[in-house]
């Protein structure tokens, strides 16, 4: 019943990214959201980890890793992802996010020079299929625009790499030291572009604002992952099923939140990419059930 709860709160927490940036685009520019988010984050999760967990600085090399790390995981991905919800929906937010584990899968094959699995190809073709069929009726009433998704997709192909680095890298600083450093390394990154592509007179510090980087911060950036880091470390393969509900409570938030439509091409699309991180990850299950 544990896991089951954690994996619930996980799976809500994680898919309300989207329709929370977006409710943050409302009073300001997509980069000042995102630098907030990553400044704020970075100071909680280093102070955490300086004053009570009493972590020593990194050193040497590890700079290096943080900032590679940092540059694909936060100024490239987060940046991209919060410009692209200023051009799609959040329900496509949270349903290309699904598709991390599919695009994971297939640049790790290239990356490790492995053969692609069938089943890694047919997931991926599933999933990227399913994504195209929810977008298209969003497409059509202007709720997305092609370059809001190649934006997407940039953000999408840069997270799966840099979950991909981060796997293949030594470390030897706990999981809270490397967190905190590289949000606030990408946050660093990040501001430069935030200088010349944002229009500061647009920008409005409400409620409403700080309600949307507070929920960003705590529930999403902190919390969602803590309770993903736990499922991972008590069962990866169960884990991964969670990830599955998230495109239902995305879409399920960009409806009652946000009033986007929900119609027959977003349950197919949303099957289809379902359907594709099964396929995609069958082995796994098969293989743990026959442990």
């Amino acid at each position: 019943m544990k896991n089951i709860l954690a994996g619930l709160f996980f799976a809500m927490l994680w898919a309300s990214a989207s329709a929370a940036t977006k409710i943050g685009l409302l009073d300001a520019q997509p980069f000042v959201i995102g630098n907030c988010r990553f400044f704020i984050a970075g100071f909680i999760m280093l102070s955490a980890s300086l004053i009570l967990q009493k972590s020593r600085l990194p050193q040497g090399k590890e700079w290096k890793q943080l900032a590679i790390y940092g540059f694909l995981n936060v100024t490239l991905y987060l940046g991209c992802f919060v410009l692209a919800m200023k051009k799609v929906s959040a329900g496509i937010g949270s349903l290309s996010t699904a598709t991390n584990p599919l695009i994971i899968s297939v640049i790790s094959a290239i990356w490790m020079k492995r053969a692609i699995k069938k089943g890694e190809l047919t997931g991926l073709i599933l999933g990227i299929l399913g994504v195209a069929i929810a977008t298209y009726p969003l497409l059509v009433k202007s709720y997305a625009s092609v370059d809001g998704l190649l934006i997407l997709a940039t953000s999408m192909i840069s997270y799966s790499v840099g979950t991909i680095y981060y796997s293949k890298q030594k470390w030897d600083l706990p999981l809270l030291t490397i967190n905190g450093w590289q949000v606030l390394i990408g946050g660093i990154m990040l501001l430069p572009v935030t200088f010349l592509m944002t229009d500061w007179e647009n920008n409005h510090y409400t409620v409403r604002f700080w309600s949307s980087v507070f929920w960003l911060v705590v529930p999403v950036s902190i919390a969602a992952v803590q309770l993903w880091l736990y499922l991972l470390k008590t069962d990866a393969v169960k884990a991964s099923l969670w990830l599955f509900l998230c495109p239902i409570f995305g879409f399920i938030y960009a409806s009652v939140l946000l009033d986007e439509p929900i119609t027959t091409y977003t349950y197919i699309g949303t099957a289809l990419v379902i359907l594709g991180l099964y396929v995609a990850q069958r082995e796994k299950f098969q293989s743990k059930s026959s442990t």
